[in-house]
């Protein structure tokens, strides 16, 4: 097959995977959100109110895009693309089965934390280009949030690379499971070579890494802006944030982008921490497992399954905690989670040399 077409379908199987899950999370969101809050959410459009959704997006397809007359035209129409770009690009190096990666990378885990960086570039150029004061002020706290918290998820992330020894994705999932390429200890301990599943995380190799985990998520909501960390849009105070001058398609990509970063987030964790596309069932007695952990659609299963169970977990949040205050904001982050990230990662450094 031509290398090029090949390319297209892997960019366009990964492009329809973000709008089908977009379009699923939102409805999902509006219906966890409503459970919370003892209403029914949207039902008028579709049974159960299914084709809500549809219609959001229909309407939004179909606004023209309005260009404040003050703003920076280039930084302005630039900004929702880099946005959603450099969200796309991460989904590249995430491994979804043993045989199944979109480009296999012996840098991944640099590669992704690296490409998601750059959405903060994209979101000041959204809240600078637009000349509103509104929007620079939520790009200016999302800029600040977002670099603040990439050093507790930094330190977080490498205590768990220093367990798995390596920084190829790939190559983290299979020391999480039956193939592993490396001896696993349960506790540090019990070997689990044959054995597997969840005895094989990282979470139950190292337990420390479950306090890095934590760590982790906590980050990855300020990252995506989510509640309790969504300052950077927060409607009460400035009207929708460093987006609220975008409609149309734009504002659409921007929203694209968010739901995609939720994801891709999620499946980050769950492929460091959390067995990747491992089966969490042990490889003994009627659950022999061999040849159902090696393929590929068992594989999608469980990686799908853990990363839309921290989807979910992600939206439960946002309904259930009221928004913090930047001070408190950053307080968290410089004052707990930075110095506990950094003891996990001497704690990944100390189980390494005392224990394997």
């Amino acid at each position: 097959m031509n290398f090029y077409l090949l390319y297209f379908l892997v960019a366009a199987s990964i492009f329809s995977f973000i709008a089908v899950f977009s379009l699923l999370s939102v409805y999902a969101e509006r219906k966890i959100s409503a459970f919370i809050q003892d209403r029914l959410g949207p039902m008028e459009v579709g049974k159960y109110g299914l084709l809500q959704t549809f219609a959001d997006i229909l309407k939004l397809i179909q606004k023209e895009f309005i260009v404040p007359t003050v703003a920076d035209k280039v930084l302005f129409t630039l900004a929702p693309v880099i946005i959603f770009i450099a969200v796309f690009l991460g989904f590249v190096a995430l491994p979804w089965a043993p045989n199944l990666v979109p480009a296999s990378m012996n840098i991944g885990v640099f590669y992704v934390f690296a490409i998601i960086s750059v959405e903060a570039l994209g979101i000041l150029m959204a809240g600078w280009g637009s000349n509103n004061k509104y929007s620079l002020f939520g790009a200016v706290r999302s800029v600040a949030q977002m670099v603040s918290y990439e050093i507790p998820a930094g330190f977080a992330i490498i205590s768990a690379v220093m367990i798995a020894q390596s920084l190829d994705l790939q190559v983290i999932n299979y020391n999480q499971g039956i193939l592993a390429t490396q001896e696993i200890k349960f506790l540090g301990f019990l070997e689990v070579n044959q054995i597997g599943g969840i005895l094989a995380w990282n979470v139950f190799q190292s337990p420390h890494l479950i306090i890095a985990y934590i760590i982790y998520f906590i980050a990855s909501l300020a990252e995506c802006n989510r509640a309790p960390f969504d300052i950077p849009e927060a409607e009460s105070e400035l009207i929708g944030g460093f987006h609220t001058e975008y409609t149309g398609l734009r504002f659409a990509f921007i929203f694209l982008a968010e739901y995609a970063m939720m994801f891709l987030v999620a499946m980050f964790g769950v492929t460091l921490f959390l067995g990747g596309w491992n089966t969490p069932f042990p490889n003994i007695g009627s659950l022999k497992l061999a040849d159902y952990t090696t393929g590929i659609y068992w594989g999608i299963f469980w990686v799908m399954g853990k990363s839309l169970l921290i989807v979910a977990i992600q939206m439960w949040i946002r309904w259930t905690l009221p928004r913090m205050r930047v001070d408190q904001l950053m307080s968290l982050c410089w004052k707990v989670l930075t110095p506990l990230a950094f003891a996990c990662l001497v704690a990944s450094g100390l189980w390494r040399l005392l224990l394997f």
